[in-house]
This record gives structure tokens, sequence and C-alpha cells, in this order.
């Protein structure tokens, strides 16, 4: 289940430049069957193997395996966690009774028996919202053929957190907004997000830090709206603040000027002959040089913004090992695979 990269990560798509992912994910659990927090053994394990079949019937058409998570080592876990391919709460203490499917672009993911019975992911590189909806939409109507979801006429999908009754769908952007950041916008963006509905995460949801000036922007509730309007609305704030970011670049590179060359071409300096680099600092980094490149004012690399903020984080880095390693010896991985990648010939 573990590969280097997904192809949501190649930097390709509508406005992938401040754009890194469209994010679709749907909230289902079983008509008749409490919560997974409620869950007894026997009856988790009837569940686990009722999913595992109907994933089964699935893999032909849609390329998914389903792995039970107490098959894969707890580096493997916190990888597909660092891909966004499974949450960060699915990976906790016991995990037993836990399970993730991933199709072979891990472009789709489906968590069972997380905060609900079953998630179901589809992420997209760029701004691809409707895209992303159109194959949930496709892949849960697939799963229901052989599930019956508890789902109320009145209240829409039954979910274990009430904010996720009604469609159960979460809708997000991940955005990259460094200039919004060094102007000092992005306080006021966010601000006016929370008044329409939206609200703004860090890099790996609820709970995470924004580091790299990357934030996850998504609707706060799914009752009172269909699918389609909720997607249609952050499809426009995203384009609204996609257009913010790029006029922010804008203004950087007309008054900034020197300042701004200097700060980009020191993060490269850093990056690239570091001997000890955290992960913070590796993010944070990365993001300027990024916006360097993105502004015309560094070499394009091989590696995207997307793939080397995985690349960086700790368990790829163990996984790159082979095994575990203490924070100081991952700090020295970290920064000898940027000095290497950073300094691999430009694309042509």
């Amino acid at each position: 289940m573990i590969q280097p990269g997904s192809a949501w990560m190649q930097g390709k798509g509508p406005d992938a430049d401040i754009v890194l992912s469209s994010r679709i994910r749907l909230a289902r659990n079983l008509k008749n069957t409490v919560f997974p927090n409620r869950l007894t053994d026997d009856r988790a394990v009837e569940m686990l193997n009722m999913i595992a079949g109907t994933v089964s019937d699935l893999e032909g058409e849609w390329n998914i395996r389903f792995e039970k998570l107490d098959n894969l080592s707890p580096i493997q876990r916190q990888v597909l966690v660092e891909k966004h391919l499974i949450s960060p709460a699915l990976i906790e203490e016991p995990v037993k009774y836990k399970a993730a499917a991933v199709d072979e672009q891990e472009s789709i993911s489906i968590m069972v028996n997380e905060e609900d019975h079953l998630r179901i992911q589809i992420l997209l590189s760029g701004l691809q919202l409707q895209e992303t909806w159109t194959i949930a939409n496709q892949l849960d109507d697939a799963l229901e053929e052989h599930l019956d979801y508890a789902y109320d006429n009145h209240s829409g999908y039954l979910t274990a957190c009430p904010t996720n009754i009604g469609t159960a769908m979460r809708a997000s952007v991940m955005v990259h907004l460094p200039a919004l950041v060094l102007t000092r916008q992005a306080s006021q963006v966010f601000t006016t997000l929370a008044q329409i509905g939206m609200v703004v995460r860090g890099l790996y949801g609820e709970g995470s830090d924004a580091v790299g000036n990357i934030f996850q922007i998504s609707n706060q509730v799914s009752l009172g709206l269909s699918e389609e309007e909720f997607i249609h609305n952050l499809a426009t704030v995203t384009q609204q603040i996609v257009g913010r970011e790029r006029h922010a670049r804008r203004h950087l590179q007309n008054n900034a000027g020197i300042v701004l060359i200097d700060r980009v071409e020191r993060a490269w300096g850093i990056l690239t002959h570091a001997r000890i680099m955290s992960s913070e600092e590796a993010l944070r980094l990365l993001s300027e040089v990024k916006l360097g490149q993105d502004l015309g004012l560094l070499p394009v690399r091989n590696s995207t913004f997307t793939q080397l903020t995985l690349y960086t984080r700790p368990g790829f880095l163990q996984a790159q090992a082979g095994h575990e390693l203490q924070a100081a010896e991952r700090d020295q991985m970290r920064a000898q695979f940027l000095r290497e990648k950073l300094h691999e010939n430009p694309e042509t």
C-alpha cells in the first residue's frame, strides 16, 4: 500500500500553483448499527469483514486494495496519514478493528471504523472540486448497492458527530498562501471565511498547525444545502482567495524587490547546504522556495512542492530508512535528502 508519491501530489490541474489539492469526504454509517466507539468486539469483526467483502467486489472496477491497519507497521500507518489518505484519528490505538482501502493512484481512500463506519475520500490536484465530487458520488453509489446506509428523510445521513449530519460531506481545498501571510492579509481573509460558514485548519486538518503557509479550507456544516451548493460555494470562495493571493504576489514583486529575492534565495541556500533540518523548518523554507519558483526567481526542480512536503515528513523518512529513527537522525536524513533532491537537474 505504500508508494513514493500520490497522483494528487503532481502539481497539475487548475490553479495548482496555489490550490495544492481538492478533496471530498463523505461520512457514512450502516443502518441499525451503533457507531464505532460503541461497537462490541464481535460486531466490529463482523462489520470489518462485511465491508472488506464489499470493497473486494469493487476492486476490479476501482482498483482499490483493502488493508487492515494491524497488518501495517506504525511507520506505514504514519505515511498514509502524511499522504492525507487517512486521518490521524484512524491510527489511534487500538487499531485492531480499523482498516483502509486505497486505489492504485492514491486518489481514492476509504477509512473503516474511524469516527464513522465509513469515510469515503477523493483527492485531486488543483482546483477540481466538481470532478472530485463526481468520483465520490459514483463510488458512494457503488458501495450503497451492497451496504444499507443509516439515513433519515428529515436529517439526512446519520453520523457520529452531529455537525456532520445532512449531506455528511466535507468539501475542502488545501491552499498555499505565502503572499497573503507575508503581506499580513491572511487573518482578515480567514475571519471573513468564518463569517460565511467556512473553517480554516492546518496541514493535517482539525487540531493541526498551519505550517509552511499551507491551509485547509472547508465547509463548517453539512446540513441545509445540497452537495452541489456546498461545492459551488467553496469553489467560488477559493477562486476569490486565489485572486487575492495572486494580487499579493504581484505586490511583493513590485514593492519588495531585492528583499523578496534575498528571502527566497536565503531559503534556497539553507535547504541546499544545511546538515540538520527540522520538519517545521523544512516546510517553512520550502514554502518560501516555492514562492520564489512561482514568481520565476528560482529554477523549477523535478519534485513538486507537495511531494517535497511528504518526502521530508517523519514517517516517510523512516519508511525510506526501513526502521525507526530518533529525532536527531531524522533531522540529519531530512537535510541530506533535501540537499540531494534540490541539486538534481532542473526540468527541461
